[in-house]
């Protein structure tokens, strides 16, 4: 991300501005930096952290940042500088591993360590290559984030393909079936996007209603389960005919309308 932010950087109008419409050189860096190998990335700007690529990231002053190696040193030195964020339309997605107690039972520690980091790397490039950022790994749960900046006016579409295709890249289209069973829940809606938290712990996090009904769909899709609100689904331009379905979430007072997509052995989701 650009460091020459003039300091009215932090107001609202700025950030909105910024995550909404950003600026063609972080968009243009991104896809450059995310054809380089190899991971771990800067969970915003991809840039790689090792490989051939990365003594060419250090002279550009994206290395791991020393307060937070989730990040390159520049993105986390703009978060930190230029706290604050705003609402805007965005796109999440929620990946859980379904029964992750029961597999941590039937392995060993190390098989299950080793595992999950599988899934980690796996989700990451999935999300690299849609477009997105990473917001978080909660212990088996993925957290991701397509907004405009990074992701254009597609980012619901690209939020759903990112599911469909984390789905396939665990197996669940394979007549073996998958190496991790996951659901995933993916909505477009407003949200609060920004930069959150102080010193070492800052990050970028999305935040609000949106946030808890994509993490409530996840909680609720099967192994191979994809639970589409009609919001994301008509924001990505998902074929009208798809059978529609009304779905009583915890913690929300309304029906939520979804649409369901599957990966499973011969069947491809979309």
């Amino acid at each position: 991300m650009s460091p020459n932010v003039p300091p009215s950087s932090e107001n609202e109008e700025f950030w909105r501005d910024f995550l909404s419409r950003g600026h063609s050189k972080e968009r243009a860096g991104r896809r450059v930096f995310k054809l380089i190998p190899h991971d771990p990335r800067c969970r915003l700007c991809a840039a790689p952290f090792s490989g051939a690529g990365a003594p060419l990231m250090r002279l550009i002053g994206k290395k791991p940042s020393d307060k937070n190696p989730n990040w390159c040193s520049s993105c986390f030195t703009f978060m930190t500088d230029n706290h604050g964020g705003a609402e805007i339309e965005c796109t999440l997605l929620f990946a859980d591993i379904r029964g992750s107690t029961t597999l941590a039972e039937g392995m060993a520690p190390a098989d299950f360590r080793r595992l999950m980091d599988r899934f980690y790397d796996t989700a990451a490039a999935v999300v690299f290559d849609h477009d997105g950022i990473v917001d978080k790994f909660v212990g088996d749960e993925l957290v991701a984030i397509f907004f405009p900046l990074l992701s254009g006016e597609r980012h619901a579409a690209l939020g759903i393909d990112a599911a469909r295709k984390l789905l396939e890249a665990t197996g669940h289209g394979e007549q073996g079936g998958p190496w991790v069973p996951l659901g995933a829940g993916v909505h477009t809606g407003t949200a609060w996007v920004g930069a959150v938290g102080a010193g070492t712990h800052t990050t970028m996090t999305a935040l609000g209603d949106a946030v808890n009904t994509a993490a409530r769909l996840a909680s609720v899709a099967t192994a191979g389960e994809i639970l589409v609100t009609i919001d994301a689904a008509t924001a990505a331009g998902l074929d009208s005919n798809l059978e529609q379905r009304r779905l009583e979430l915890k913690g929300k007072e309304d029906l939520v309308e979804i649409v369901t997509l599957t990966v499973s052995p011969g069947v491809k989701a979309g």
